[in-house]
């Protein structure tokens, strides 16, 4: 019987946080699951520590085009209905969290599930992760158009939907976010859940506030719209940029 959900893990030298995350999973009460780590050819262990590891942990190491090449890799061998992608720095919030998602009953029609993440900062982190003692809760709403209101680590993808929709190496950086948007677009029907699914880390590549990574956004914004719209995204990422990297100058 295929697993009701797919978890998949990018992994390049990260093996300590990488055991930690497995250690997460394995401890879940609910156990229908299957684990996908693909690594890209790490160096620090990680290879001979993931042939120890058993069934329903597979993984494969070999190199590839980053993080989202990763994914989309977890994607095709992916067999769970649902499809939750996280980072080796994140790990599932206790215990019950699968058993409390997933053992509800959800419309056939239903896309996404989403959830809350909770970032385990610490104090050189920024005021932007800080707040909310780190809680960000999820918003399928126009504010997809300002900020990226969703998390993938808080996202339980269906199977087809995402099949159907890898994500783009185009945007190194916020290919998810591109993703999110175009689904958005679409009308995916989406169930937002009460609860924090993940404990994220913050030293992901989306969390260095440089231009570059507002000139991506800016970029799948006019992509997922008009050519038109772009001074209107372009003054946004300005104000954004800015905001984010205020603190620099205290």
């Amino acid at each position: 019987m295929n697993p009701v959900i797919s978890i998949v893990i990018p992994s390049l030298n990260d093996l300590i946080n990488l055991k930690k995350i497995v250690i997460s999973i394995q401890n879940q009460i609910y156990k229908n699951y299957e684990v996908i780590i693909i690594d890209a050819v790490s160096t620090d262990g990680t290879t001979d520590y993931l042939k120890k590891l058993k069934a329903p942990f597979y993984w494969e190491s070999n190199k590839d085009n980053g993080i989202y090449d990763a994914m989309n890799k977890g994607i095709f061998k992916a067999k769970g209905k649902w499809i939750l992608f996280l980072g080796t720095d994140d790990q599932l919030y206790d215990n019950s969290v699968l058993q409390d998602i997933l053992t509800e009953k959800y419309s056939p029609e239903t896309g996404m599930i989403l959830g809350n993440i909770q970032y385990g900062f610490n104090n050189k982190d920024t005021f932007w992760i800080k707040r909310k003692k780190g809680i960000v809760k999820p918003l399928w709403s126009n504010n997809l158009w300002i900020r990226n209101t969703l998390h993938h680590q808080g996202i339980l993808y269906k199977k087809e939907l995402i099949k159907n929709n890898y994500f783009s190496l185009q945007y190194d950086r916020l290919s998810d976010y591109a993703l999110n948007l175009k689904l958005y677009n679409k009308g995916v029907n989406v169930i937002i859940v009460d609860g924090i699914i993940s404990l994220c880390g913050t030293k992901g590549v989306s969390k260095k506030y440089d231009w570059d990574l507002y000139q991506q956004e800016i970029n799948l914004k006019v992509a997922e719209s008009k050519i038109y719209y772009k001074p209107l995204f372009t003054i946004l990422g300005w104000l954004k940029y800015s905001l984010k990297n205020i603190e620099k100058l205290f």
